[in-house]
């Protein structure tokens, strides 16, 4: 098998992907150019509390396996120039020498369709079955086995499109990577004929290795004193109750005599529980001395086992700069991390570390989602203090109103989403087809009083996979209106938004005038008079928007909540007779598919060339809710709507993310170094053809009839404290792109439907 490389190449914005080692029997595929700025441009000064006073180093366990195969070209082109390359080692029959983690081949390759017939073997006391490099030569590893992505959750499409990476190979190129050699199971490989130490001081020998580590302590008095100047000896603990094959001691029984650990190594790398524990509930426990210990007797610490794509603690928020950063700034700072996503811990290093009292930078706006809502139940006291407290430019409130004709801020008329309604007022669901197609509890059935008996709780828009913030589930308690105002202007924020929707049928079907209230509350509150603070009016109805019309301390936001592909002129220019700003999906804005992204619209420059403010939603930093370009990482996604699509202002659930972003000198593309934006269709250009899904169908546009809905009807006069009447036959939509109800729920099933919410 014939081996090559391709030289780096940079563009002004970024480094290209430099594919090394690349099988000369696949096809070349284009680089990428959403990469961070190389290590070697030094970050800004710091008092670091690393061993050295250096910042901390970032350790890519075999290159960027985030995202692609373990070893893989694209792997090491990514992370080459910010990390240390970390190689677990792995050995043939002939002594070949290759990087793929653990002792087995079948996770991360394709050996079985190779060979078909797995082995069984005793490896340090356990019987381990599957395919073993050391039943094969080095050259049928080369010539017939290729790298898969071995965590499951990530992308597949670069499966066995490369080779398994060559040791050799790699460190006997024209620019090899910072190397750390990770090596274990010597009783095992010393069985099967392969002297571990000779053959590792071989590679000592031969090639520029910064790091050599090892589990087994015989292994490491053995080769310490044996390695070159410059090559430092690591001890690797596993996890506390695995048991060391040397001295037959649990990891958790040896890391207690550091002293000891000093006489045959240099540092240690520790599973990052060992610092940081994570009680059973998933939050974090007091830190533990170790780092602090270890410094003390001239130890360095390496923290392992990171990954944006892997929960660790509810207290990071699904943040994983926020993971990196408690490892960095809480106590003494940790030598290196080792981690799947070396970017994002470049990033973190380089440009969030002491940088929390920076001042903003840039005019792109923060809005909050119903507060902090990934934090804590949306739309509650605490939901917004937190918001404030995060660093959110404006605060929101989605106006309900109820029975008694309370305004107060909840995310949806319906309360069975984010309260426990369904457990205490069942008996008031019902089926309104004009508002939504499922039965609900309405606020606009409960009096404020029952509203405020309610619990809220945090909704988790991806699934109960992803819980936020549980033990604070149902935690704050519902504001009204004239709270919410009351906050804004006690707390200075830069702004405010109001949502209205569902104006129409509050009118004529509850004879609750919406509008009229959010107007007097707001004047009442002096926001029509002042100039210190934003007023942003939002809604999906223009004919709501029609009503705040010559009142110029108000900013009219049109939302559209409908994906669309277009705005052609003429619904641009309806628009601006009812809005100054549109409040866009984002994934109208950055179209995606299968996970990846395809393309930018034209939508934001088309509103922005008619001199209209363009913000985009929701953003959140969940990993399942970022397209792969983003990396896992939500800085990213950020980065691409402000730099990229240069948006206004981004609606997020997380402003702490943004606000940190925001404050960093990395949020200039420009600067050095920098968080980049990915590139729309970018990764999706580097997948084989047969391997993306299908086209998706073009996105319709936003029609110039479908901006303007009907005028408001008149406030009915209803009796609001009798028994609810039948209902009078549905009045228009209030948005033209409201979708169609079925309305041919029987009484039964919206029994059963309630006993089932109740149940879950």
């Amino acid at each position: 098998m014939s081996m090559h490389f391709l030289e780096k190449s940079k563009m002004l914005r970024s480094l290209f992907l430099v594919f090394l080692l690349i099988n000369s029997t696949f096809a070349q595929k284009p680089a990428l150019t959403n990469l961070p700025t190389a290590s070697q441009i030094p970050a800004p000064a710091k008092n670091w509390t690393t061993l050295s006073g250096n910042e901390p180093l970032v350790i890519a366990r075999g290159g960027f396996t985030g995202l692609f195969p373990e070893g893989s070209p694209e792997a090491i082109g990514i992370s080459k120039d910010i990390s240390i390359f970390l190689c677990n080692l792995q050995w043939t029959k002939d002594s070949g020498a290759f990087c793929v983690t653990g002792i087995k081949l079948d996770n991360a390759t394709n050996i079985a369709m190779f060979d078909p017939k797995e082995k069984t073997y005793n490896i340090n006391g356990k019987d381990v079955q599957g395919h073993f490099a050391v039943d094969y030569t080095g050259a049928q590893i080369d010539h017939n086995v290729s790298m898969n992505q071995a965590i499951y959750s990530r992308p597949s499409f670069y499966d066995g499109m490369s080779p398994v990476l060559n040791v050799d190979a790699l460190l006997s190129g024209k620019s090899p990577p910072r190397f750390w050699l990770n090596v274990q199971y010597e009783a095992f490989y010393n069985q099967r004929g392969i002297k571990l130490v000779d053959n590792v001081q071989e590679l000592l020998r031969l090639y520029k290795i910064d790091f050599v580590s090892s589990p087994e302590i015989g292994f490491l008095k053995t080769i310490n004193g044996k390695v070159k100047k410059g090559t430092k000896v690591v001890f690797q603990l596993l996890n506390a109750d695995d048991v060391e094959p040397t001295t037959k001691q649990p990891y958790s029984t040896i890391v207690k005599d550091l002293t000891k650990i000093k006489s045959y190594a240099s540092g240690i790398v520790v599973p990052k529980q060992y610092i940081w524990p994570v009680k059973p509930d998933k939050y974090l426990g007091p830190p533990t001395t170790l780092v602090y210990d270890a410094h003390k007797q001239g130890l360095e610490v390496y923290a392992s086992g990171f990954a944006n794509d892997y929960f660790s603690s509810y207290n990071y928020n699904y943040d994983p700069s926020a993971e990196y950063l408690q490892f960095i700034e809480k106590g003494e700072s940790v030598d290196g991390i080792v981690t799947d996503f070396a970017p994002t811990a470049f990033n973190a290093i380089a440009c969030f570390v002491q940088n929390n009292t920076l001042p903003r930078k840039g005019q792109a706006l923060i809005i909050s989602n119903n507060g902090a809502s990934g934090v804590y139940p949306g739309s509650t006291d605490l939901a917004y203090q937190q918001a404030i407290d995060d660093g959110a430019d404006i605060i929101d409130c989605s106006v309900q109103m109820t029975k008694d004709g309370i305004a107060f801020c909840s995310n949806s008329i319906d309360l069975i989403g984010d309260t426990n309604a369904m457990t205490i007022f069942m008996s008031r669901s019902s089926n309104i087809p004009e508002l939504q197609p499922k039965v609900g509890i309405f606020s606009f059935d409960l009096t404020w009083n029952e509203i405020q008996t309610l619990q809220p709780q945090i909704v988790s828009p991806q699934g109960q996979d992803f819980q936020r913030n549980p033990a604070k589930k149902n935690s704050g308690k519902f504001v009204t209106l004239l709270d919410f105002l009351e906050l804004a202007k006690e707390k200075a924020v830069t702004g405010i938004l109001v949502d209205i929707k569902n104006a129409a049928y509050l009118a004529s079907k509850k004879g609750l005038d919406i509008v009229g209230i959010v107007s007097t509350a707001l004047s009442n509150a002096t926001f029509d008079k002042q100039v210190t603070q934003q007023v942003f009016i939002q809604s999906d109805d223009t004919s709501v928007l029609s009503k705040y019309k010559g009142i110029r301390s108000y900013k009219r936001v049109l939302v559209v909540e409908n994906k669309i592909g277009d705005t052609p002129k003429l619904t641009v220019d309806e628009i601006k007779k009812f809005a100054e700003a549109v409040n866009l999906l984002k994934s109208s804005v950055i179209k995606a598919s299968g996970s990846m992204l395809t393309n930018m619209t034209k939508i934001v420059k088309e509103l922005k060339d008619a001199n209209l403010t363009v913000f985009v939603h929701t953003l959140r930093n969940e990993f399942i809710s970022l397209a792969f370009d983003y990396w896992s990482d939500p800085n990213v996604e950020i980065a691409t709507y402000i730099h990229s699509a240069k948006v206004d202002g981004i609606v997020t659930d997380f402003p702490a993310t943004a606000s940190r972003y925001f404050r960093s000198q990395c949020r200039d593309p420009k600067s050095v170094p920098a968080i980049l934006p990915a590139k729309p269709g970018e990764l999706q250009s580097t997948v084989p053809l047969e391997l993306l899904p299908p086209a998706e169908a073009p996105l319709p546009p936003l029609e110039a009839g479908n901006v303007v809905d009907p005028p408001l009807p008149a406030v009915a006069d209803v009796n609001r404290t009798s028994p609810a009447a039948t209902p009078a036959p549905p009045s228009p939509p209030s948005s033209a792109w409201t979708n169609a109800a079925n309305s041919g729920l029987s009484f039964v099933a919206i029994v059963v439907f309630a006993t089932f919410c109740a149940g879950h």
